[in-house]
């Protein structure tokens, strides 16, 4: 919806049902929104003026939401609560004051609600995607499952269907059938000959695009240090080495001091990835940089590790220097996808903000489980996004929860081995529990973050219906821009008559700014 959310703000008018009613039907009545938390809004019925009394929350995509003037045209009745039928003798007079003027829901908003939640990836789409127990390389999966747009990926060879991954279709870690040929990238043949039947490559057209980059001058050479996000402990930015420069601009990337010594765990970045930085970009930032393990020249400087190792810096110029107009603050709430157990997603906070880039924190659970995450990552959503998609939430983490799960043997963060041999998972896997491969980018240490115990593949549903409106049978390429609401002109001969008028009102558009790459930002 972010495309369609238009000027949705405080003080539009929806109608709702009336539960301050003693009637054995359903009804209406007319609503303000007071507040807004991502999807959700806090609303007021019409006629409470300053009581807070009956206000509740509710999501405003919900299929009970509607603009105003719904009622009349679908024959329903508006029945003002039972705590206010006292103060006015002639409600359609009060009504037509209270909302000539005011906005409400475009008429078409369900509709749109509807389109977006359709997803061009289906079932049985073939895709590459990166080997979570070999990052260097990509294997072919199969999509099992479609949830808001997040994949349930299964590995083409697991005969079972429990080795699988799971990962928003825009991310940049799945691919279009041969990418990995056409770039010099890994590969992970299959031992199946042929496709099963059903299956079908997914269009190169339906996935995320990269920014097209010119090599042909200066540009990354295999040795160059930057600084990276590592993939395998996001809560750490580390000294990293260009390993070998592949076609179309991707890199891939070690991480220095902790390289497997087959180069399994080298991962690819892309060169204008967010998760990639010049050398010095944490000390300016005032970032903690993670030194190479086992390097005992502390405190880390830049200059004489590049003078002790003979290397050089990548390039400043040649980094992604662009800074989206984002509107993150620190202090917001949102929903975010464990990328250490991308099955999960949970309660955040955002807090901090370098540039573009987000630190996430894990409400409940300790700073180590931080995740430095990219203001445009498709794994971060709108408080309510799980509730309208029908993806279970995880909830933040009490004491009791955590010690519960992690006893006495609390473990703290562990350096990665040398030798990366396959799956392990950041979350200690409850008692008794079998562990199942959901982990996108593992790491070693930690505490499983689910409270349930729950291990199936698939998400358990919501207490809510998966879906807030059943799809349309089309799927989308392009939702139109709905950048508008309603202004109500009513009088007061059509307050139970037959229609409203309506007139449509522009929004404005949130530019898009960019930033110094190096300017200091407060911790």
């Amino acid at each position: 919806m972010g495309t369609c959310w238009g000027d949705i703000s405080e003080n539009v008018r929806v109608e709702v049902p009336n539960t301050d009613c003693s009637l054995p039907t359903k009804v209406f009545w007319i609503a303000g929104i007071v507040k807004l938390a991502g999807y959700n809004a806090l609303l007021r019925y019409e006629g409470f003026e300053n009581d807070s009394g009956l206000d509740f929350w509710c999501n405003i995509c919900g299929s009970d939401i509607h603009p105003v003037g719904w009622c009349a045209a679908s024959g329903k009745p508006l029945v003002p609560p039972r705590t206010i039928q006292h103060k006015y003798t002639n409600w359609k007079a009060f009504l037509v004051k209270r909302l000539t003027g005011a906005k409400t829901l475009p008429p078409d908003f369900s509709q749109k609600v509807s389109e977006s939640m359709q997803y061009p990836f289906k079932p049985c789409m073939r895709v590459e995607v990166v080997d979570k127990r070999h990052l260097c390389r990509t294997r072919v999966a199969v999509v099992e499952s479609v949830i808001g747009g997040r994949l349930r990926l299964v590995y083409e060879e697991s005969e079972d269907r429990t080795d699988d991954f799971w990962c928003h279709m825009h991310s940049p870690l799945i691919h279009h059938i041969g990418w990995s040929r056409s770039i010099g990238h890994r590969f992970k043949r299959s031992d199946i000959t042929k496709k099963q039947d059903g299956h079908f490559d997914t269009p190169p057209h339906l996935f995320a695009k990269v920014k097209e980059v010119d090599q042909s001058g200066e540009w990354f050479k295999e040795g160059m240090k930057l600084e990276a996000i590592d993939p395998l402990n996001l809560s750490t930015i580390c000294v990293a080495t260009i390993r070998k420069v592949l076609a179309d601009g991707f890199l891939m990337i070690g991480i220095d001091g902790s390289e497997a010594a087959d180069g399994s765990d080298w991962f690819c970045y892309h060169a204008t990835s967010p998760s990639i930085f010049p050398v010095g970009f944490c000390e300016i930032n005032m970032i903690e940089l993670t030194p190479p393990r086992g390097y005992t020249k502390l405190p880390f400087k830049w200059f004489d590790y590049l003078r002790e190792t003979g290397s050089i810096a990548a390039p400043v110029k040649l980094f992604n220097k662009d800074v989206p107009n984002h509107g993150f603050r620190v202090g917001m709430k949102l929903e975010a996808v464990d990328l250490m157990e991308p099955r999960l997603i949970c309660v955040a906070t955002v807090t901090r903000i370098i540039h573009r880039l987000l630190r996430i924190h894990f409400d409940g659970w300790e700073e180590e489980y931080d995740q430095w995450v990219d203001c445009e990552s498709p794994d971060l959503y709108p408080v309510g996004w799980c509730q309208l998609t029908g993806y279970q939430l995880q909830p933040p983490a009490s004491q009791s929860s955590r010690e519960s799960q992690s006893g006495s043997s609390k473990q703290k963060k562990k350096a990665k081995s040398q030798q990366y041999k396959g799956h392990k998972k950041k979350r200690k896997m409850p008692v008794g529990k079998k562990p199942v491969s959901l982990s996108s980018l593992p790491m070693t240490g930690g505490v499983r973050r689910s409270f349930s115990g729950d291990e199936e593949l698939t998400p358990p549903p919501a207490q809510t219906a998966p879906e807030a409106f059943p799809p349309p049978s089309t799927s989308r390429e392009f939702i139109p821009s709905l950048k508008t609401v309603t202004t109500l002109q009513l009088k007061e001969e059509l307050i139970d008559g037959e229609d409203y008028n309506f007139l449509q009102g522009a929004s404005d558009q949130e530019s898009n700014g960019s930033a110094s790459f190096y300017i200091k930002q407060e911790p």
